[in-house]
């Protein structure tokens, strides 16, 4: 559960001084309190489940075998508070948002909250634009101020729990994170890296009405044992196809560069979480009508899906 905004607030107070709070300061940071949260979180899973998580080493999503089985009835009734990881351009914002309307939870990507800033005349704007232009990550005394306002927005709105995109993505925010609240599952989606090429150089933004499109058609054959890749493109309207424009930082020495430094610093990120029997790793077998069901699938939720739409 997301601590008072008492904490909130301080936490701000230190990100806007330039002084990065540690996880020895974190009030919740002791070992003990955070493998208690964690032995709850499993006890409440069916025992199939709980087999699932605790095992660190459990290979990518296999339907067979790893299944986050929790009666779908009870997710009206509690928080879902969960992360998901991947290269730039993998998706994440795709299906993070697809699952945010399934089980009506805010979508928070700080994808979103960054350029949201860039678009203001606020203090971070000037510096994020030049990061961005550079290809570089924002810091995390940035991300985290970002991020810290937009949850406690959310906590005055009454909103329960939430599905973050592309946070956290070094040790020192997913430490901080575990501070803050209890993430129940880290999705860590997987794609070759030839495709995120060409599925980030193919993005499209509609400049009238922000929508995000794609206009690459990816068709990569089996070779070397490696297995078919198949995208269609996802086309706008066609009131929106003459006002598409390529984000400034999507150019392939860009998206290069952005792929290697997102591998060097989450790889880190990734191990934090499976070793805590936190991580689901989902390899896309292809586009969203190959890849939707699989991932519900992954994760328990093909027949609450079923449900809904019949209730609709």
């Amino acid at each position: 559960m997301l601590m008072g905004r008492s904490y909130a607030g301080w936490l701000d107070l230190h990100i806007y001084n330039g002084n990065m709070p540690s996880w020895q300061n974190l009030a919740l940071a002791s070992p003990m309190a955070a493998i208690t949260r964690l032995a709850k979180r499993v006890s409440s899973l069916s025992p199939h489940a709980s087999r699932c998580l605790t095992n660190s080493h459990a290979p990518p999503y296999d339907a067979a075998s790893f299944r986050l089985a929790r009666p779908r009835e009870d997710l009206k009734n509690r928080r879902v508070q969960w992360v998901f990881l991947g290269c730039p351009g993998v998706g994440k914002g795709t299906y993070a948002s697809r699952l945010s309307n399934l089980l009506s939870v805010p979508h928070i990507a700080t994808g979103d909250l960054v350029r949201e800033e860039l678009a203001s005349s606020g203090p971070l704007s000037s510096q994020l634009s030049e990061i961005v232009k550079q290809g570089q990550l924002v810091s995390d005394e940035i991300i985290i101020s970002l991020l810290s306002k937009r949850l406690v927005a959310g906590e005055a709105k009454g909103e329960l729990g939430f599905i973050l995109d592309g946070f956290p993505r070094t040790i020192n925010q997913a430490e901080i994170l575990e501070g803050v609240t209890d993430i129940d599952l880290v999705i860590n989606l997987k794609l070759r890296e030839d495709v995120l090429l060409e599925k980030c150089l193919g993005r499209r933004i509609c400049n009238q009405c922000g929508g995000n499109f794609n206009v690459a058609s990816i068709n990569i054959k089996t070779e070397n044992g490696s297995p078919e890749i198949i995208m269609a493109p996802l086309l706008p309207p066609a009131n929106c196809m003459s006002k598409l424009i390529t984000r400034s930082d999507d150019t392939e020495a860009v998206v290069k560069e952005r792929l290697r430094i997102y591998n060097e610093m989450t790889q880190p990120v990734e191990e934090f979480y499976r070793s805590r029997g936190r991580l689901l790793e989902f390899n896309l077998p292809g586009g969203i009508p190959e890849s939707w069901p699989k991932l519900l699938q992954a994760l328990s939720l093909d027949d609450y899906e079923d449900k809904r739409s019949a209730a609709a």
